[in-house]
């Protein structure tokens, strides 16, 4: 590795060189690794491609889960969503017990019970979690989707930013299929109230049950709002909000 001197600094490749920016500066570097097509047919490297073709799959079931979720992921998902999740499927289809090695998968892994409890709880927003934000139990039915709070009392407990004068509950339900990458969802209407001391259950049904033979993923999403003028505004961008998978069955 070669830092860069002078006025004009380089970004690419010339030849055999890469130049990049990192933290360090202008580097520069000399292509090295193993070339590509060994990889792809030395038996030295069998496990490489073994590897590479699992960690595909996991890639692929997250982004399956976000697009089941994308209606909702556009108000409450952080930057690093996408890696997080890909992290989170590669640990699942490790529980794949059935497939072999490289054919490990989260559509073969989810189900079983210990892979769906690994699936539960993620949240799509890092920097708002929903038992940091929520205080309060919820109460979910599996055969409607609907979710529950009861005794509410915004005021007391719910965390919210300074700003926000009202908070709204949506509950999701989506079926998908890990294995085909096919998946439906279906939403609640919002339950929309103010941030005060006024006691109130929260309950939030999705509109139907939705269609499909592969793995039921609840969700709630909490949404803060500032009303100016009699039209609520959502706080930085969603930046507030909190996305939850409630529960996997």
């Amino acid at each position: 590795m070669a830092k860069q001197k002078g006025i004009i600094k380089l970004t690419g490749k010339i030849g055999d060189l890469s130049f990049y920016k990192s933290k360090d500066g202008y580097l520069a570097r000399e292509k090295g690794g193993v070339d590509g097509e060994r990889i792809k047919n030395d038996p030295a490297f069998a496990r490489t491609r073994e590897n590479g073709s699992e960690f595909g799959l996991a890639a692929t079931a997250g982004k399956t889960l976000r697009n089941a979720f994308r209606p909702m992921m556009m108000r409450a998902a952080d930057n690093r969503v996408t890696s997080r999740l890909t992290k989170l499927m590669s640990a699942i289809r490790k529980l794949d017990t059935t497939s072999d090695r490289g054919s490990r998968s989260v559509g073969v892994a989810i189900q079983d019970q210990p892979a769906k409890d690994m699936l539960k709880g993620f949240n799509f927003n890092i920097r708002a979690m929903l038992n940091a934000i929520l205080y309060r139990p919820i109460t979910l039915d599996p055969a409607t989707g609907e979710i529950e709070i009861a005794d509410l009392i915004p005021a007391n407990h719910i965390a919210a930013s300074g700003n926000a004068t009202h908070v709204s509950f949506t509950a999701a339900w989506a079926n998908v299929n890990f294995a085909d990458g096919t998946y439906e969802l279906s939403l609640s209407s919002a339950m929309n109230l103010p941030l005060d001391s006024t006691q109130s259950t929260v309950t939030v049904t999705p509109s139907g049950v939705p269609a499909g033979t592969g793995t039921d993923v609840y969700i709630m999403l909490v949404e803060f709002f500032q009303e100016v003028n009699g039209t609520q505004y959502s706080l930085n961008n969603g930046g507030y909000n909190a996305m939850n998978i409630v529960d996997v069955v």
